[in-house]
């Protein structure tokens, strides 16, 4: 029979030896009072374990034991019933039953009984989504009361009903870390921080566990800058053995706080290691032998530092909800970036560059570890990483099973063929792998009692490993940075790049010898940048991640091309050069697999419009940059002695000010003809109007000197009927969002909207939910689409046909779809606006069959009802990354207000 660590430190806290009485009696309880005394062995309850207490009741005199009235909560025993799913309601069978009958002690006037508490739910598992969104409600603190009905004396003591034992609230994880850090060893360093606060303002919860604060100190003032500047110098320290006393980090995440053992195998590891000094537990040999294993703490932080990011979203833990309060899936969101809190996590995540990431999660019928299945993201160094990978998964495999009921693991790297792919770089893993850490998954399979035991016992084993392995991960981990620092392309990875078939492709190279460019050029100056502002963010964006950009201090030439001086370089010799990489260039195309874990399009400068180059010629720069700390957003210049101004509807500043312009009260005028440098699209205000809002927002701008076509710009006033993406992008831009009887413009990116909804109103329709509304419902004869697939995505490139609609974009743009639809035929009298151009038109994606949309359409605009109606097959808000795309939107809205032709 096994024995559980956790299980015995929780019988010892909670369930002293004896009986416990409720809050309100006193240490002289034995005596004899008036007052009626009720005992229990215990005041632990759990939703996934059966539990019997032993209950004694004294009312100082023997009383009729028929007469006796027991309640829970303030309800009768048998009324507390399971769930019946089948009727959605708690009317199963009562899961809270006297199994002793009542009788008194020898010649005493105690009474003895003992009641069973059930399974509410009628299972030790609550992973089903159905009952992972009820027992909420069931946990707290409840009375157990006994009622002598003759006497009216009442006896009760307090029960905490819980999920298991260790669950732990959000508003409990502070107190709980403070009680542990006022009770720690002494010679253990602690150290807290909020990493930043939720969009609604709770505390993202961080903790460093380490054997004093040089440790710290010296791995991220010392080790770490040396590791990412010089690792050559570490590597021949290391095979010299001279390399002294050092630690490595080890960071445990959670990002999905409804998995909940994610939140509580952390903080019990936290407890144990602050409050311990040594801890026992089982594992496995390989041929699955068990084994004990000591860990002796002061030993082990000689080693490394653990890092405890108990959740990334704390308002998804108060709403036991996997999103978080954006609605935003936070595990999609590391390499975008678009939620407050992915930009607090993965900014530390990149300060501290761990040796090890490990990812609490659930649940799966199977448990599972990574490493995952091919296809693997090229800009991985994984013939470096993939053997820490596998040995960490089998350390920590072994210790969950064996301190646990599971009986096995899987681990998608050996046990799949496909289908667990770590291509994208959304993911909070296979993002730290990208910056060097050997980043995992671990789904567990139920929610219990038991997946506990295994999460807290799996991360011991992950620390143990990492311990006695220290110094040949940490060898793995310098050499693939310097690779990075050295421009190595080693061939070595292209073994693990492979096709659907399994042949070996390797990396794509294309012409050069070097899957990596020595720069990318990120231009400043509007003649060579389309979006200034987009280019800044990204400059922003890899300076918060602690990468290297610098500045030119001279004119350089490229191509035929001459950047001037104070354009952007990213220098790509640098330790961390596969995660630039993975966010700034095209992509791949992975259209002959069956599946893909995950959409894989990153691609920032297409995705976010901005220009960037990439450049194959060593030493260009060299002398010839500084580098760049800090940067500021493009200003906004205008004079006051200029009456009016034209905002160029070039970035996405442009609308949110309109809009801002619009709901103060301001006028703001649409230019519908070109003139000169002023293109139709561009917005004629007023210069004292503009004055209060040029230091908030980064603006092209142009003097309007001359007499314009324009029209008058009414505020559209939004009816969202789809996802939360588009609420956010549209919130984000400054359109009011409104019910649907108040809306000028209803906007449907799911096919949620009606007939009945479009009275009076206009139409903008974005992605196969829209499209198959308007087919099922036959609004626009002559149209029709192609029927897609959700797991089909495709950066294509387009032709852009010059309307208003399509104001502010050039005659060829990259645009992304992520459901595999096309516009297969439009309307007689529509205006086709985007159509997928007939040659070079697929940049990255994974869509089986694509060739198919080869010139086929992808928007259009008409009328419906009097009424302006665009369709859109391409995704203008995914994942409020697609930021290119959103003037696209706001064109249809302002001009869906305005009725303009």
């Amino acid at each position: 029979m096994k024995k559980y660590f956790i299980l015995l430190l929780t019988l010892v806290m909670v369930a002293t030896p004896g009986f416990q009485t409720g809050a309100a009696q006193t240490e002289h309880s034995t005596l004899k009072t008036n007052t009626p005394q009720l005992r229990v062995d215990q005041t632990q309850l759990s939703i996934t374990e059966e539990r019997t207490i032993k209950v004694q009741v004294d009312f100082g005199k023997k009383v009729d034991l028929h007469k006796l009235q027991w309640t829970f909560g303030g309800k009768k025993l048998n009324e507390w019933r399971q769930w019946d799913d089948e009727a959605g309601e708690y009317s199963g069978s009562s899961f809270i039953s006297i199994n002793k009958k009542p009788n008194y002690s020898k010649k005493s006037t105690v009474i003895e009984t003992e009641i069973t508490f059930g399974l509410p739910y009628g299972t030790a598992d609550l992973s089903p989504r159905t009952i992972r969104g009820l027992y909420p409600e069931l946990v707290g603190e409840y009375k157990l009361e006994v009622q002598d009905i003759q006497s009216k004396k009442v006896a009760s003591t307090t029960l905490k009903l819980n999920i298991y034992d260790e669950f732990t609230k959000y508003e409990e994880i502070k107190p709980t870390i403070n009680d542990v850090f006022t009770k720690a060893k002494k010679d253990r360093y602690l150290e807290y921080k909020s990493l930043g606060t939720s969009s609604e303002g709770r505390d993202i919860h961080f903790v460093i566990l380490a054997k004093d604060e040089n440790a710290v100190d010296n791995y991220l003032t010392e080790t770490l800058p040396t590791a990412l500047s010089n690792p050559g110098s570490l590597l021949r320290k290391l095979e010299k053995g001279t390399m002294g006393d050092y630690q490595v980090p080890i960071w445990f995440n959670n990002v999905h706080p409804d998995e909940v053992e994610g939140v509580d195998g952390q903080l019990e590891l936290l407890k144990k290691l602050a409050l311990e000094d040594e801890i026992s537990f089982k594992t496995t040999d390989d041929h699955g032998n068990e084994h004990d294993v000591t860990l002796k703490l002061n030993e082990v932080l000689d080693h490394v530092i653990i890092l405890f990011n108990f959740t990334s979203n704390p308002d998804g833990r108060v709403a036991n909800e996997r999103l978080n309060a954006e609605e935003f899936d936070l595990i999609r969101d590391s390499a975008y970036q678009t939620q407050v809190e992915t930009i607090a996590v993965s900014q530390e995540l990149a300060k501290w560059t761990p040796l090890s990431f490990i990812e609490l999660h659930g649940y799966y019928e199977e448990f599972i570890i990574e490493p995952a299945t091919a296809p693997h993201n090229p800009n991985y160094e994984y013939d470096l990483l993939v053997d820490g990978l596998l040995g960490q998964a089998h350390a920590m495999g072994r210790a969950g099973i064996a301190n646990s009921k599971f009986e096995s693991y899987l681990i998608p790297h050996l046990d799949y063929e496909s289908g667990w792919d770590d291509i994208t770089p959304s993911y909070p893993t296979n993002f730290a792998m990208l910056q060097g850490s050997l980043g995992q998954v671990i789904e567990i399979p139920t929610l219990s009692q038991d997946s506990l035991y295994a999460t807290f016992h799996l991360g011991l084993g992950a620390i143990d490993f990492v311990a006695k392995q220290k110094d040949a991960l940490f060898k793995k981990q310098l050499t693939l940075f310097k690779r990075g620092i050295d421009g190595e392309d080693n061939r070595e990875v292209d073994k693990w790049l492979v096709n659907a078939k399994g042949e070996e492709i390797g990396r794509n190279r294309g012409d050069y010898t070097n899957f990596f460019p020595d720069y990318y050029i990120i231009p400043k100056n509007r003649e060579l940048q389309k979006n200034a502002l987009e280019a800044t963010n990204m400059i922003k964006y890899l300076l918060r991640h602690g990468l290297k950009v610098e500045e030119t201090t001279t004119a350089v030439t490229f191509n035929g091309v001459t950047y001037p001086k104070g354009t952007y370089v990213v220098p790509m010799n640098q330790a961390k050069r596969g995660f630039i990489h993975a966010i700034l260039y095209p992509g791949e195309n992975l259209s002959d697999w069956e599946v893909t874990n995950d959409k894989i399009v990153v691609n920032f400068p297409a995705l976010h419009g901005f220009d960037s180059v990439e450049v194959h010629q060593a030493k260009l720069f060299k002398d010839k940059t500084s580098p760049l700390t800090e940067i500021q957003k493009p200003e906004t210049i205008i004079q006051s002695n200029v009456d009016t101004y034209i905002i160029s509807n070039t970035n996405n500043d442009a609308i949110k000010v309109v809009n801002e312009l619009l709901m103060d009260g301001k006028k703001v005028e649409l230019v519908f003809k070109d003139a000169g440098k002023i293109q139709s699209g561009d917005y004629l205000v007023r210069t004292q109007d503009l004055l209060g809002y040029v230091n908030e927002y980064s603006l092209d701008v142009i003097p309007a000197e001359s007499l314009l076509d324009t029209v008058e710009l009414k505020q559209p006033k939004v009816a969202v009927l789809g996802s939360p993406e588009s609420k956010f992008v549209i919130k984000e831009l400054g359109f009011p969002i409104v019910n649907v009887e108040e809306a000028t413009i209803i906007f449907d990116d799911a096919g949620n909207a009606t007939k009945d909804s479009l009275r009076d109103k206009a139409y903008v329709g974005v992605g196969e939910g829209s499209l198959y509304f308007v087919k099922e419902t036959g609004l626009l004869p002559g149209y029709d689409y192609h029927e897609g697939n959700n797991w089909y995505e495709a950066l294509f490139q387009t032709d852009v046909e010059k309307s208003l609609y399509t104001a502010g974009y050039g005659a060829k743009e990259p645009f992304y779809v992520s459901s595999g639809t096309w516009i297969t035929s439009v309307p007689p009298d529509a205006d086709v606006l985007l159509t997928i151009t007939d040659s070079d038109y697929f940049i990255s994606g994974f869509w089986p069959g694509f060739e198919e949309a080869q010139g086929n359409v992808l928007a259009f605009t008409t009328y419906y009802n009097d009424q302006p109606f665009t369709l859109f097959a391409n995704d203008l808000t995914f994942r409020a990354h697609t930021k290119h795309s959103y003037r696209l939107l706001a064109n249809s809205f302002f001009l869906s207000s305005t009725k303009a032709d």
